[in-house]
């Protein structure tokens, strides 16, 4: 294992994980630490990771469970990073990196064959007139420019087994596009949890759970998660997924 310049290791205490990260390119953020703590995650089986990144959601659901984990990265420098970082925290009997489109994903996973499928994918629609970052792995990585939502739950929607879950994170001013496409996908949205940074502040994080095939009733709205304290430092429940017990 080794890492190119302006690479460092990062870790996550809570689950023991190192992580390879560099300022060039998209790092993680408390977005992957919640979408792996938010759904109920297999003993066994086979779990997805869409828009992987880096590798950081299916590294630390790693440490939770014996499942395979199967991470899908458009592009080669993040997905090269994932791979390094399998390597580092000696995984690569439970992980899979592939480099490549998320459309062509049922090339190498079978289709309804995913136990849980979790997803931090770009939030931003892709406007001409929009402004985006002129770094291009963040760019892709915050904007729909090769994807979008719709197709990544379209392709979560094939790779699922029935009964199969998608986990997602996203903003939630998507909430109402991301219902719609996911019925239109045959993923009946189960449970929502709307996190705020503070108390008194609108939320800026939306976290949703939805079941392929599943009966129509039984959804469920969490308790609203609260990120900072009023001086700033991360609530306990917040803390606790950072940096454990």
């Amino acid at each position: 294992m080794y890492l190119n310049e302006g690479e460092r290791i990062d870790q996550l205490y809570a689950d023991d994980i190192q992580i390879i990260q560099s300022s060039k390119v998209f790092s993680f953020s408390l977005d992957a630490v919640l979408l792996a703590n938010f759904p109920a995650i297999p003993k066994r089986g086979k779990i997805v990771d869409l828009c992987a990144g880096n590798g950081a959601v299916g590294l630390f659901i790693s440490r939770k469970t014996n499942a395979h984990i199967y991470q899908i990265e458009l592009q080669e420098k993040l997905a090269d990073m994932a791979q390094r970082s399998i390597q580092l925290n000696q995984l690569e009997e439970q992980m899979t990196v592939y480099t490549m489109d998320l459309t062509n994903a049922l090339t190498k996973i079978k289709g309804d064959s995913v136990d849980l499928l979790v997803c931090n994918p770009p939030y931003f629609k892709n406007s001409e007139t929009g402004i985006k970052n002129p770094n291009p792995h963040l760019a892709i990585a915050r904007h729909e420019i090769h994807t979008s939502l719709d197709e990544v739950i379209h392709v979560s929607s094939k790779l699922l087994k029935t009964n199969g879950r998608l986990a997602m994170v996203h903003r939630p001013d998507r909430f109402l596009d991301i219902i719609d496409s996911m019925r239109r996908h045959r993923i009946v949205p189960k449970r929502i949890q709307f996190v705020y940074p503070k108390v008194g502040k609108e939320a800026n994080i939306l976290l949703i759970e939805g079941i392929k095939d599943g009966k129509q009733d039984g959804f469920k709205v969490a308790p609203p998660l609260i990120t900072y304290d009023q001086d700033g430092n991360y609530n306990p429940e917040t803390r606790k997924m950072l940096y454990g017990n």
